[in-house]
């Protein structure tokens, strides 16, 4: 190869090794189109030690390279990977606390240049051991600092939703929270009551309520709601996520209302195969996978600089306006209206005397 390219053994060596040198880019072309032509690829390993660097990272997660919800989440990992001439080894636990540990000592021992620690939801973690001070946590924040960190701002996405319908004109806006309490919850019930009171609508207790985190749960809490005196029914709903807000969309239409005409909705996390697929499809807070996964992945490498070194970096939630919010019905008492389902028999009349 040496030969082909017109240089010796030695600059071939220093191209191959991406070694700092004065070799003109001309002759770095030629060492390398004479390399594509024979088919030789420098051995990473070998690389790893003379230049202590392996150019992979690790990234271990709980579930998320087995669900779609956070996949973005990934993909904005390895599209930054790559861009760097990085390779990512992934490996998902599942949440069990021995792979985890096993993962972390199978990419110590490979020498991945860094690690990113990924969690499926927003939450608090205590880091496991085995993990440097260097490795980035990913949707989590560490429970005793440390860490550099990337999360969704939540608090600012829930005032963003409450905001879209203080916009449309409403002022009895509930929000349908989780009852499982994740830190997601607390902040977005803290943006619900910055919206508000930024609005100068009292919270009223009565319209936050408590579900699980499913269509069930969140049809469950809108009956409850919808069961309200009819000048205290809230005209828009804020539910902690897209899920929820399906759930809602079921209790409205069993009872005949319209929305956005009779009740307007807006949910969280743009979930896929949900909230474009309501009808009407559903205004949502989105929550940044692809971006969270990027900016972590560029502060593994160090192209991206940020700040102190255990700070929790937040990522904007953008509002995804579509079709479920509206202006407030003209009146606000309107009467339930309940359509009669396959279970409930018409009126009988009277009989003959």
């Amino acid at each position: 190869m040496a030969a082909a390219a017109g240089v010796s053994v030695t600059t071939v060596s220093l191209v191959m090794n991406d070694v700092e040198s004065r070799i003109s880019e001309e002759t770095r072309q030629r060492v390398r189109e004479a390399a594509r032509a024979v088919g030789y690829a420098p051995s990473s390993v070998a690389r790893g030690l003379r230049t202590q660097r392996t150019r992979t990272v690790g990234l271990i997660s709980d579930q998320i390279a087995t669900t779609p919800f956070a996949g973005r989440m990934l993909a904005g990992a390895q599209d930054a990977a790559r861009d760097n001439g990085y390779l990512v080894y992934l490996i998902d636990t599942g949440g069990d606390a021995d792979i985890e540990r096993e993962a972390i000592d199978a990419l110590t021992a490979q020498q991945v240049d860094s690690m990113i620690y990924a969690c499926m939801w927003h939450r608090v973690v205590d880091v496991p051991q085995g993990v440097s001070a260097q490795t980035v946590l990913l949707d989590c924040r560490p429970a005793n600092g440390g860490y550099r960190s990337v999360v969704p701002d939540d608090r600012a996405g829930g005032a963003a939703a409450v905001r879209e319908l203080v916009a449309a004109g409403h002022r009895r806006i509930a929000y349908i929270d989780t009852d499982d309490g994740p830190i997601a919850s607390q902040l977005r019930h803290e943006g619900y009551l910055e919206a508000l009171a930024e609005a100068g609508i009292p919270a009223d207790p009565a319209l936050h309520i408590t579900g699980d985190t499913s269509a069930h749960g969140g049809r469950a809490a809108a009956e409850a709601l919808l069961d309200l005196p009819d000048d205290e029914r809230p005209t828009g709903i804020f539910c902690f996520n897209d899920r929820m807000a399906a759930g809602v969309y079921i209790a409205a239409h069993r009872r005949g209302l319209d929305i956005p005409r009779d009740l307007s909705v807006v949910g969280y996390d743009d979930q896929q195969l949900i909230a474009a697929e309501q009808d009407p499809p559903l205004t949502t807070v989105a929550l940044p996978h692809y971006a969270m996964g990027r900016w972590a992945m560029e502060v593994a490498l160090g192209v991206r600089a940020e700040g102190d070194e255990d700070a929790t970096h937040l990522m904007e939630c953008p509002v995804i306006r579509r079709d479920s919010v509206g202006p407030p019905p003209a009146q606000v008492a309107k009467p339930n209206r309940r359509r009669a389902s396959h279970t409930e028999r018409p009126p009988q009349a009277a009989p003959d005397r």
